[in-house]
């Protein structure tokens, strides 16, 4: 599971990766100039939220790259939180730029100016072209990396975002409806924060060594404490040490008269975590029925517990 992002090519990968950077920042500056030019702000929302896709795109790469560097007497761990890093700086900056755009269309509401339809239409249809040519480069990618895949859904929004541009500009141009402009901006915000807001908590939930959502933690007890020779377990610790990487440290008491039998008891348990929660680092202190800790806590541990 943690070493899924060392199955692509690196070198192809890097050059699709460089690829899709470049037509992002170009499109960006052209639709920035063009937005300016024109005097439409939707056009240079999308501009931004293109730059910040590309920016997010070079921090990800940059922090997969030191991810994959192997633990050492100062990481000990590793360096794959990175990748979890990068991401909160990412999530959080697209947050703030939502914010950033509303406050500005609706400055743009009370204080309407003029915009040229036709230089928006233009330019939000090469937006498209390059978005969909960009999601193209990423699109193999992405089926190895969530890093990559979570790039490539955003390249899919920014063509939702050029689409919501051009209907937009169509309308100023056929009804002359100036209003369209800032309320399409609001619409490009919202759909940026929500898309960021609902994703920052996972990052967070890593960060903060919180159990992967998708496994239930009483239900890992209760798998542990049904194999054959285990009489309790207490003080587990469930947390992601990565992104894809689960991990689990529990102490584990041994039934009595089954001490003889420990290894095979703690192979067994390792196995239930393996193949149902697909756990593989997996650290577990074996206890007799004689010495197991006393009022244990079935999950974490008072500071200062054995």
């Amino acid at each position: 599971m943690a070493g899924h992002t060392h199955h692509l090519d690196a070198e192809a990968g890097n050059r699709r990766v460089f690829w899709a950077i470049a037509i992002n920042t170009l499109l960006s500056v052209v639709q920035i100039v063009g937005g300016l030019v024109s005097g439409s702000l939707a056009l240079i929302a999308d501009a931004i939220h293109n730059l910040s896709d590309a920016m997010a795109l070079v921090l990800a790469f940059l922090a997969r790259k030191v991810a994959q560097r192997p633990a050492d007497d100062t990481m000990t761990f590793g360096y794959g939180r990175a990748e979890v890093v990068a991401a909160l700086i990412n999530y959080t900056t697209l947050i703030l730029l939502a914010f950033f755009l509303t406050y500005e269309a609706a400055r743009r509401i009370f204080d309407p100016t003029e915009v040229e339809g036709w230089s928006v239409v233009i330019i939000a249809v090469f937006a498209l072209l390059v978005d969909s040519a960009t999601a193209l480069l990423t699109y193999t990618l992405s089926k190895d990396s969530m890093n990559i895949r979570a790039a490539f859904l955003h390249n899919l929004a920014d063509a939702l975002g050029s689409v919501a541009v051009i209907v937009a500009g169509t309308v100023i141009i056929l009804y002359d409806w100036r209003l369209i402009d800032p309320l399409i901006t609001m619409l490009i915000a919202g759909y940026i924060f929500w898309q960021s807001a609902s994703e920052v908590g996972r990052t967070i939930r890593i960060l903060m060594l919180g159990s992967p959502p998708e496994l239930d933690t009483r239900s890992v007890l209760a798998s542990m404490r049904g194999v054959a020779g285990v009489e309790g377990v207490h003080h587990l610790h469930l947390w992601q040490m990565q992104e894809h990487e689960p991990a689990l440290d529990a102490h584990v008491v041994i039934e009595e008269g089954m001490w003889g039998e420990a290894d095979q008891v703690k192979g067994a348990v390792k196995n239930v975590l393996r193949h149902e929660f697909g756990l593989t680092h997996i650290t577990l202190e074996l206890e007799c029925h004689v010495h197991a800790c006393e009022a244990p806590r079935d999950v974490g541990h008072v500071a200062g517990a054995e």
